[in-house]
């Protein structure tokens, strides 16, 4: 029997190059599920087995807490089904899975592209334990086209697409976007300045004076022909880069005959900005479109997919992603499950490309044409340009996984030196490093950094903004609220299931079986008999374990001496944390780098040799802790600096600031104007006024 490729197979959670190397499960034997627990599992699955239609579907897999295990979806539910309940594993991750299932809940679906669809819906909403879980701290930028205003403004954008106007992307990197959006500038003279920006203007900006705006805000150059402009940007943008650069090259060319030089210079310089866009793309395609490129490596049991975007027969750049998989799965496999989940919350484009030839190529196509609204061609090119694109990203996906092996083999060794440094009997998988920042009490800021296995783990950060009833420049007290507040929500989250900051406690859908969810991509699963909410003991182990990292620290280090260290270590033990080992670092002599002094309880203070590998590790935490809570403070001082006044008043939303604005100038004048004044303002009604009032004239 043929596997299917979702449904035999545990799926892995993937990320950024720039973020974590997943560690790679070790072989496990069968045996390691118990028999009992292994036969109980098949008995449960048996039961359920017996009632199942012949129809496409979803299924899901429970444990005996009421955690989603598993979401598959298949051709047949009861072929599926019955192949587990006759033990039939292929893997030990699924002996694992059906020796952990203790009730299973299921869903048809009219095709099996709206399974497939339903499958990656459910996986991002629910993040089952052995299926891919998609990031979503990291969005691809894409480039937008305001479509909402006279004058329409270029914006990097990330995040849904709420904003009316013309969305070009995916872009591999914020950098790419920046570098096109400076071309489009100089080449078209479109502006990106926000629009509240745009409408306060009396006189044309820097940007004007050196020919990166045509001026619209100050009517410099006239709306209709400012349009012009736009839609000479919409049109390269859109692959239209040809026609563009003949008209160009038509005007200038018409104004050097006419003498007009300066004119032309400008033309041949609006040139010389397209060219430069296409110029530094690496690899541009003749007949490649719109495309995404997927390839994948192997090496060592790890796995890395590189992606090249490519739009309007441009490269829009590359981004690697490091899939977390079983040993057991072929490379076919896995670029299956990347590809299905990959597209889930944004457009494919109408060609993609894979370096293997996945078994359900025709189904993957058919899901994304459904979900795209137009045909999508899902490919494995063989010979000619395709083919060519193709080698070359399968050689930067071995590239990267070969940098990302060798940096994750230095981190390990430097864990391991700390922890002997520290006296530990393993290497720490999670440090975490705590730095405040404040000006004279002001603006004060807590930072955490973590490092693990893999480096850096940014999405993990977090900060803390230092409450008023802190003491101005009181370093003790503000250790003291950063680490109560990290304790105590860590203890929660252990004893309670909550969720950690920015997650939601997740409901299964309540949408009847059949029923279209919201975007009408497919079918909602019927409601849980839990009560579709996960237990709160295993929302506690998801949280000491998610994505293979763990949320508790194994070692905790806090930038400071003896009194910050007296201080963490009360916080602490008050909040059962004192079986954490804890280090302070205090600054050498005339704050000398290499001279630090540590202090841990139960030793004497301590300095480490100056070339011990351990000590460079700690100097380069403690600067990232530092780096992260200065710049985490100079955003927040920033902000408040650039405040309005007008923003802290109920009621005044961006409308009838701009009118204020408009009517009177200056916040200044506002302040100063009377009642009646403040009344006589277009588009302020009295209740507003008095609120503008009261604000800057009341006690």
């Amino acid at each position: 029997m043929n596997r299917e490729r979702q449904d035999d197979l545990p799926q892995e959670d993937y990320e950024d190059e720039e973020d974590a190397l997943p560690a790679s499960e070790p072989a496990v034997d069968l045996a390691e599920a118990a028999p009992g627990a292994l036969k109980a599992g098949i008995e449960v699955i048996q039961q359920f087995a017996r009632h199942l239609p012949n129809k496409p579907g979803v299924y899901r897999m429970f444990d005996r807490a009421g955690e989603v295990l598993y979401v598959g979806k298949a051709k047949s539910l009861k072929n599926r089904v019955t192949a587990y309940a006759r033990g039939m594993a292929h893997t030990n991750a699924v002996a694992r899975m059906i020796a952990e299932t203790a009730n299973m809940e299921f869903v048809t679906t009219g095709t099996e592209t709206e399974a497939l669809l339903l499958e990656s819906n459910l996986i991002k909403q629910l993040r089952p334990r052995y299926n891919v879980l998609l990031r979503d701290d990291k969005s691809f930028p894409y480039i937008l086209l305001s479509g909402d205003h006279e004058a329409p403004a270029l914006f990097k954008h990330r995040g849904s697409r709420h904003r009316k106007g013309d969305y070009f992307g995916p872009f591999a990197s914020v950098w790419a976007v920046k570098r096109t959006i400076d071309a489009l500038q100089k080449a078209f003279l479109i502006r990106t300045c926000s629009d509240s920006f745009y409408e306060n203007r009396t006189r044309p900006c820097l940007l004007y004076q050196i020919k990166r705006c045509s001026g619209p805000c100050t009517r410099e150059i006239e709306i209709s022909d400012y349009q012009a402009l736009v839609g000479q940007a919409r049109d390269f943008l859109s692959g239209r880069s040809s026609a563009v650069k003949q008209l160009l090259s038509a005007r200038m060319q018409e104004a050097a005959e006419e003498l007009e030089f300066e004119k032309a210079a400008r033309y041949r310089d609006r040139l010389a900005a397209l060219s430069a866009v296409q110029a530094g793309q690496d690899i541009n395609t003749q007949g490649v479109e719109e495309a995404d490129v997927f390839a994948i490596d192997e090496q060592a049991g790890h796995f890395c997919v590189e992606i090249f975007f490519f739009r309007n027969h441009q490269n829009w750049g590359n981004r690697a992603l490091f899939p977390r998989a079983d040993r057991s799965l072929t490379p076919t496999e896995v670029l299956a499950s990347v590809v299905a989940q990959f597209y889930d919350d944004k457009p494919p484009p109408r060609l993609v490309l894979l370096s293997h030839p996945v078994e359900e190529i025709e189904l993957l196509g058919q899901a994304l044409s459904a979900r795209a609204g137009r045909k999508v061609e899902v490919a494995n090119p063989k010979r000619g340009e395709r083919a060519d694109l193709m080698a070359h990203a399968v050689k930067n996906a071995r590239e990267a996984l070969s940098r990302k092996l060798a940096e994750n083999a230095g981190q390990q060794s430097l864990l391991s030196a700390l922890g002997a440094a520290f006296g530990m009997e393993t290497p720490p998988r999670r440090v975490e490093v705590y730095d405040n920042s404040h000006i004279m009490g002001t603006n004060a800021v807590g930072g955490m950094v973590v490092a693990g296995p893999e480096g850096f783990m940014k999405s993990h950060y977090r900060t803390f903004n230092i409450s008023t009833d802190t003491i101005a420049g009181d370093d003790f007290g503000m250790m003291r609220e950063v680490l109560t507040r990290r304790f105590a929500r860590l203890a929660k989250e252990n004893a309670t299931g909550s969720p950690p900051p920015g997650e939601e406690e997740l409901e299964v859908g309540v949408a009847p079986p059949g029923e279209l969810s919201p975007s009408g991509a497919a079918p909602m699963p019927p409601p849980s008999p839990q009560g579709g909410k996960e237990a709160p003991s295993h929302r506690a182990r998801a949280l000491q374990d998610r994505d293979g990292f763990p949320s508790r620290p194994d070692l905790v280090i806090v930038d400071g001496g003896k009194g910050q260290f007296s201080a963490a270590l009360k916080i602490m033990r008050e909040l059962g944390a004192a079986d954490i080992p804890l280090v302070a670092i205090a600054k050498g002599e005339d704050r000398n780098a290499m001279r630090e002094t540590f202090h841990m309880a139960g030793r004497e203070p301590f300095k480490l040799q100056p070339r011990d590998p351990a000590l460079y590790f700690i100097q380069r935490l403690r600067d990232e802790a530092h780096r992260f809570a200065i710049g985490t403070h100079r955003a927040k001082r920033k902000r408040d600096t650039m405040k309005n006044p007008l923003d802290e008043i109920p009621g005044i939303g961006p409308s009838r600031k701009r009118a204020l604005l408009l009517h009177f100038g200056t916040v200044k004048a506002i302040q100063r104007a009377k009642l009646d004044d403040l009344m006589r303002t277009p588009g302020v009604n009295a209740a507003t006024a008095k609120a503008v009032h009261d604000f800057f004239h009341d006690a």
